[in-house]
């Protein structure tokens, strides 16, 4: 089940958004060699977060197993660097993909709420909260974190206090069953957070990889309290579809 599409218009041409979307692919492709070893390995092992290194709880030469037959040394100095060069790397295509499908959907319409360098200024800050809690979950962890759904659970954090009655389409498929429906941003919205929530307290003193499910919790959150400091008014106030009252169908105005 995933969101195909929501019916909020945007006004704003959004630029970070597809900035973010462009660096994020650059990072895929020449860092990262399409997901191809040895590149993507190196990639990860130079440029993810790991917290046991981050705080040099990980004593350098200590091996940093990224699966059953690869792996990295630890150098025992922390990169602080790392804190943003990881959200924007991912694991697998399907990782990419899923993370910056997400943010198609739903961050134009939170850039167009607060303009162009606030949001960008808001998506850091909203990866560096998921990290945040991911390394309070497990500060001793070895295992490399890469992947932009912190940030993005930001954003989805921050259309929820928005727009939540903005009607969001979603695909839903059972073997050869597919069919779609439309429910509200904050049905839609909601059970996602929820779903992450039981993830983070199933994944607690669990070893090995798998999903960070507290940073997409933390960049929740924030990006559901950041909102509120970072919208600007006078375009949430052009925006049609804001806040829990009706639905607007006045006629809106596409601003550049």
């Amino acid at each position: 089940m995933i969101p195909i599409r929501d019916d909020n218009p945007t006004l704003l041409t959004p630029y970070v958004t597809y900035g973010i979307t462009a660096l994020t692919a650059a990072f895929w492709f020449f860092s990262q060699g399409f997901g191809n070893d040895p590149a993507l390995t190196r990639s990860v092992c130079a440029l993810g977060l790991v917290p046991g290194e981050l705080f040099s709880t990980l004593p350098a030469g200590s091996a940093i197993q990224l699966g059953p037959q690869t792996g990295c040394i630890a150098s025992g100095n922390g990169d602080w660097s790392t804190l943003i060069t990881h959200m924007f790397l991912h694991g697998s295509w399907m990782h990419l993909l899923g993370n910056m499908w997400f943010l198609w959907i739903f961050g134009n319409n939170v850039e167009d709420s607060m303009g162009h360098a606030r949001f960008a200024v808001f998506y850091l800050l909203c990866g560096l909260a998921a990290a945040g809690l991911q390394i309070i979950s497990d500060p001793t962890s070895v295992i490399p974190m890469v992947g932009a759904s912190g940030a993005i659970g930001g954003v989805m954090g921050a259309y929820l206090v928005l727009y939540p009655r903005v009607n969001v389409h979603m695909l839903f498929w059972l073997g050869f069953f597919v069919t779609t429906f439309v429910i509200p941003a904050y049905w839609m919205l909601g059970y996602w957070f929820l779903v992450q929530m039981i993830g983070g307290v199933g994944s607690l003193g669990a070893q090995g990889g798998g999903v960070a499910f507290w940073a997409h919790v933390g960049g929740f959150i924030a990006g559901a309290l950041l909102i509120l400091k970072f919208r600007d008014p006078l375009l949430i106030a052009r925006h049609p579809y804001h806040g829990w009252g009706r639905q607007s169908s006045r006629p809106y105005r596409r601003i550049r």
